[in-house]
């Protein structure tokens, strides 16, 4: 008999039942999108879970990023990693952007601080880092160098709701930062995606501007695009706000399990929690040293594929090997050797709240035998 199928992550679900009440509210309302009262609610929820000031709310998570941009009225070139999602560097493409891509610190997957200051030209205007796996980017260093320079920064962190650095939202770092809410993540609305700022007016200013523009019902104050919440969406993500945090603490209870299993094993290695950080554990990847561990990561990969136990290569091949990017001369693999080899060693394991016992042990199993 086959094995149950293990994936590599899992929706965060309301309860059907709850769901049913509020789609009962918005049906005699007959108000479903257009900053209705679920949509208003959520943003001011999500503030004060987030510790943050000022936060509105999108259909996804890239339109955030770039409606950040366009906001900040940023152009010429900004710098950026190539160990993301894709969506990251998009954003700047379609911004007309050229993104510049640098190396990233090799035990966190961050943008590495020591590479930005020799990537920065007459042109930059702006740096876009990625909290990576939710893991804190140093955002002190990061600060001093774009104060030094007159440049904004736009933090993705997508991978990165409720993280905290000594009872600190990691989400107030920079000129502004962007959430995912995608079904994929710790925290999900279906699909979503916020940006956080820091003050009314800009606040307001996004509002305008993932609306048409509209300042009003006959005044357009900037080319904005349609990119708000609709109120379904906004009530389911007001139902699971209310789990969240039992969700985080059952995907603690996993990275446990994983790090006292794999800690012994020769040629895997993974990311220990940080000092100080409130993690969300929305990843956990290992890495292969294929020498060591006597398997490369491909053959792993795809020996647990053959069980049944779904992974994920996240994030390979990096951005700067796409064709749209991979002409840059930033994107060359000399300039990228740390980006390379955490892309070409990394599985991230199965990692959601309903990884049962027995889950783990098939997990491991594909792992260790």
């Amino acid at each position: 008999m086959d094995k149950k199928l293990i994936t590599v992550t899992s929706p965060l679900l309301p309860d059907l039942h709850d769901f049913h009440k509020v789609l009962q509210e918005i049906w005699d309302s007959k108000w479903i999108t257009n900053n209705g009262s679920f949509h208003k609610q959520l943003e001011k929820e999500l503030a004060a879970y987030l510790k943050v000031p000022y936060i509105s709310l999108f259909t996804n998570g890239t339109l955030p990023l770039i409606t950040a941009l366009q906001a900040l009225r940023i152009t010429g070139e900004v710098i950026t990693t190539p160990y993301s999602f894709v969506a990251t560097t998009h954003s700047l493409w379609w911004n007309g952007i050229k993104p510049v891509f640098v190396d990233i610190d090799p035990t966190t997957g961050n943008i590495d601080p020591d590479k930005i200051e020799a990537a920065i030209t007459s042109k930059t205007t702006a740096i876009m880092p990625v909290h990576v796996y939710g893991k804190p980017c140093d955002t002190k260093r990061i600060e001093e160098i774009a104060d030094k320079y007159g440049l904004k920064v736009i933090y993705d962190a997508a991978h990165a709701f409720g993280v905290e650095v000594d009872g600190e939202s990691i989400l107030n770092a920079g000129d502004m930062s962007t959430l995912s809410f995608h079904a994929t993540k710790v925290y999900n609305s279906i699909e979503g995606g916020a940006l956080v700022m820091h003050d009314e007016r800009t606040k307001k200013r996004i509002d305008y501007l993932k609306n048409f523009g509209f300042a009003g019902e006959t005044e357009v104050v900037a080319p904005g695009i349609n990119s708000k919440m609709d109120e379904m969406r906004s009530a389911y993500g007001l139902l699971n706000l209310k789990q969240v945090d039992a969700a985080i603490e059952a995907r603690h209870q996993v990275a446990i399990k994983y790090r006292e299993a794999l800690r012994p094993i020769e040629g895997i290695t993974f990311m220990e929690d940080m000092p100080g950080v409130r993690h969300n554990y929305s990843y956990f990847p290992i890495f292969i040293d294929a020498e060591k561990y006597g398997m490369t990561r491909d053959e792993l990969y795809f020996k647990m594929k053959a069980e049944n136990v779904l992974s994920r290569r996240y994030f390979y091949p990096l951005i700067s090997e796409f064709t749209t990017y991979r002409g840059l001369e930033s994107a060359k693999p000399e300039n990228l050797p740390n980006a390379h080899k955490m892309a070409d060693s990394v599985i991230c394991l199965p990692m959601h709240h309903e990884l049962s016992e027995e889950d783990v042990t098939r997990i491991l199993g594909t792992i260790i035998r």
